[in-house]
């Protein structure tokens, strides 16, 4: 397929793309800014792209420069990954604007992309919308972010609906591994690396973590199940460790210190906050989905990762 991509800066953004382009599809990634403004870990991912997807720059979601792209070439499928994350895990996060940002004339976009044959689309969701995943009831949507994520989900919806384009919807839990942010599994690596030990501080919230190759093995075999699909909405909610955290954490642990050696020392605050939900997993194991992924192989290219 010929696909138009957004979000292939983000950590996920990157290994759906590279997935997909292994896989034999193009890739067109339309970019917010211009390459020169990418620093860091987005820079090196956006360098690594480079030679399998074609890259637009300075073409955010819904601007006219996105709009001549979409209306300028035909297209099979729309893959919008991107989202406004900026400050996502703070309660100040604006959901209106993020949800115009997502959306941005998007009613224009799929007609210029159906007017030249696109017949599917697929949208990146998140195990912590609302009525998503498995967990403490209700599913609520219990952040800003995760709220403009239900509506956005809600918007394209009923766009597609009107323009006849099948809808998927690809719902992530927590992905793990090279070219990740600074986030949990991340900074748990870093001090170990470091001859540090880590403490977890919410060790018993239930997630959902998983290997972020496995994760895009998913959605690279459900974009190829959305554009075959008879329906007018599929969706997927690809599990990998449902766990504790702090059973996570062990876990990591346990597949570090016996690639690399290092003590991998952890400690386990007492958890005193609550205000997200105890359990909240995906429901559809991934791993026994995809008998060619190898375990093993995604730990020792994560522990390399952090070890260089």
């Amino acid at each position: 397929m010929k696909i138009l991509f957004t979000g292939a800066s983000s950590f996920t953004g990157y290994w759906f793309v590279k997935t997909l382009a292994v896989a034999g599809h193009e890739v067109v990634c339309p970019l917010t800014r211009s390459e020169a403004d990418y620093t860091g870990t987005r820079r090196q991912r956006l360098d690594a792209l480079q030679t399998i997807c074609r890259l637009v720059p300075n073409a955010p979601f819904g601007s006219d420069r996105f709009l001549a792209l979409a209306g300028a070439e035909p297209f099979d499928q729309l893959c919008h990954h991107g989202a406004d994350t900026t400050n996502y895990k703070s309660q100040q996060f604006d959901a209106q604007a993020a949800l115009r940002s997502n959306t941005r004339n998007l009613a224009a976009t799929l007609r210029a992309l159906c007017g030249r044959g696109m017949k599917s689309v697929t949208l990146t969701g998140t195990y912590f919308e609302a009525n998503e995943g498995r967990g403490d009831a209700p599913l609520r949507s219990f952040s800003p972010y995760s709220r403009s994520k239900t509506l956005t989900f809600d918007v394209f919806q009923a766009e597609c609906r009107n323009t006849g384009a099948t809808l998927g919807k690809f719902v992530i839990p927590n992905p793990f591994g090279p070219f990740e942010e600074p986030r949990f599994t991340a900074l748990l690596m870093r001090h170990w690396r470091d001859g540090k030990g880590f403490e977890v501080q919410t060790p018993d919230y239930v997630r959902d973590n998983i290997h972020v190759n496995l994760l895009a093995t998913a959605y690279v075999d459900f974009c190829r199940q959305v554009a075959g699909a008879k329906t007018s909405l599929l969706k997927t909610n690809p599990s990998g460790y449902a766990e504790s955290q702090g059973q996570f954490a062990q876990r990591a642990a346990r597949e570090t210190r016996a690639r690399t050696g290092w003590p991998c020392e952890l400690k386990f605050a007492r958890q005193t906050d609550f205000s997200e939900p105890l359990n909240r997993t995906n429901t559809e194991p991934a791993a026994t989905r995809f008998p060619e992924w190898n375990e093993a192989d995604a730990w020792d290219a994560f522990v390399a990762y952090y070890a260089k």
